[in-house]
């Protein structure tokens, strides 16, 4: 009961995460705006991941976090050439600020866990993040980036998260048993 208690509360943090205020929402940033939140989400999930590297003992923990490192990884660094192709910089804004200041938050929370009990909470965390990002990226961000060439790093990097949220839910499903 208190797992599924901090799985509802950290997905209603997670979609505070996502949530604009009134006056500002996801739909009208522009191209470097959402390249940088973009960029900021997958250094977030960076970091979940070095954390889960540094306290989880179980291999499938550690096989999913390396992956997050290589995948995010990959993606940053192919933004990044292609905004200094376009001789453009990200723009930071109301979400990228919202997503890393959460973030702290949930990491000063995860740290404080080990076993069993971390790693539930960190798959459950990327399962949520990951559904969370990949439906503001294919239903926000996606349709309304202006610029061909962002918007086709977006969309295959898509292809790319939403094969770590099923891997997310695979995870999920293993360490709650």
């Amino acid at each position: 009961m208190k797992q599924k208690l901090l799985f509802a509360v950290s997905l209603l943090a997670l979609a505070m995460q996502v949530t604009p205020s009134p006056a500002q929402s996801p739909a009208d940033l522009n191209d470097l705006q959402i390249a940088h939140v973009a960029y900021v989400a997958d250094n977030i999930d960076i970091r979940y991941a070095h954390l889960a590297l540094a306290i989880s003992s179980n291999p499938a923990i550690h096989e999913f976090a390396r992956t997050m490192i290589r995948d995010h990884t990959a993606v940053n660094e192919q933004a990044l050439e292609l905004l200094k192709k376009l001789e453009a910089k990200p723009q930071d804004n109301f979400l990228s600020k919202q997503l890393s200041e959460n973030s702290v938050k949930l990491v000063d929370e995860m740290s404080q866990l080990r076993g069993a009990a971390f790693d539930r909470r960190y798959a459950e965390n990327e399962l949520a993040y990951h559904k969370a990002v990949n439906d503001l990226v294919g239903n926000t961000f996606i349709p309304n980036i202006e610029n061909a060439e962002v918007k086709a790093l977006f969309e295959a990097g898509l292809k790319i998260f939403k094969v770590h949220e099923h891997h997310a839910e695979m995870m999920v499903k293993a360490v709650s048993n």
